[in-house]
């Protein structure tokens, strides 16, 4: 069996795809397949891949009509046919050795997913100084359920699955649209460990149109839907207290987001947060901040 495979997925990155692949095909330890999925771009992506297959046996180029990227990751793994399965999103790109030292990790058999950090870059390649202090989104190892499910810590990009944990727990849920990778990590992390290197080892491109995570609206209504379904079908995976806590966290986020857009519905999100756990302190404080801010604005 085929050691690693590498997925790569592409709708309308023709300014990014090229650097992308490359990134894959100059790791220290190679791939020994790279499945590329053209979810029917309009741009000149699918021709800058086809360059790429032309002189790469080991680049298994699809090309299909727009269907999505849930729909598209899925043909990408149901492609390949290697023991474990990196995924590349076509605008990120991977420093030369990623693969070599994530696949360290999984000597132990437990271990279903192996991830790393990441340095940021904009549209032109400029670095980006984004640090995340959020202590939910900070990289964890082991049994990972509870923390998982308070956000997702697990940048995409940059990781690498044991295919058995497609075997067992299923594919991406092809019902979403958004937040299609957390809800995947949440079904493996009940059954397998998680582990990282603690290297910026995936570049990360934010900021360029394009990017699905601005689509706010639908982030919200999946989001509600991954927490719902997971506590529905694994219902002893976190206790009670983790998911009122995890609840009462996303809420007061979405309170903080539109506490200077909307007033009556950031403070729906606070009030909630607050109900869901009463000693939540950083509802009291966005709170009081959302109404001081309209008093002084009406002053």
């Amino acid at each position: 069996m085929k050691k690693i495979a590498v997925v790569i997925t592409c709708y309308n990155y023709e300014r990014y795809v090229a650097r992308s692949i490359q990134s894959c095909l100059d790791q220290t330890l190679p791939a020994d397949e790279i499945v590329i999925v053209n979810d029917g771009s309009t741009d000149g992506s699918a021709e800058i891949i086809r360059d790429f297959a032309r002189n790469d046996s080991r680049i298994i180029n699809i090309e299909q009509e727009n269907k999505g990227q849930t729909v598209s990751k899925n043909v990408g793994i149901s492609n390949s046919s290697a023991e474990f399965v990196a995924f590349l999103d076509a605008d990120d790109f991977w420093e030369k050795d990623k693969l070599e030292k994530q696949m360290e990790l999984f000597q132990d058999s437990q271990v279903g997913v192996v991830f790393s950090r990441s340095r940021y870059v904009d549209e032109d390649n400029r670095e980006v100084n984004l640090v995340l202090k959020n202590k939910y989104l900070q990289p964890r190892r082991g049994r990972v359920s509870e923390w998982l499910f308070m956000d997702n810590f697990v940048p995409f990009s940059s990781s690498i699955v044991r295919r058995a944990c497609f075997d067992a727990l299923g594919m991406f849920d092809e019902r979403l649209k958004m937040g299609i990778d957390w809800d995947l990590w949440l079904r493996f992390s009940t059954a397998y460990t998680f582990d990282f290197v603690d290297e910026p080892l995936l570049v990360y491109r934010v900021g360029h149109p394009g990017q699905m995570s601005k689509n706010l609206e639908e982030r919200m209504r999946s989001s509600d839907w991954i927490m719902e379904n997971f506590m529905t079908r694994f219902p002893d995976a976190v206790s009670e207290g983790v998911q009122r806590q995890a609840q009462s966290y996303t809420c007061n986020n979405r309170g903080n987001y539109f506490s200077r857009l909307q007033f009556w519905r950031a403070l729906s999100f606070y009030l909630r947060s607050i109900r869901l756990k009463p000693l939540q302190k950083p509802a009291y404080g966005g709170l009081v901040k959302m109404v001081l801010r309209r008093l002084a604005g009406r002053a």
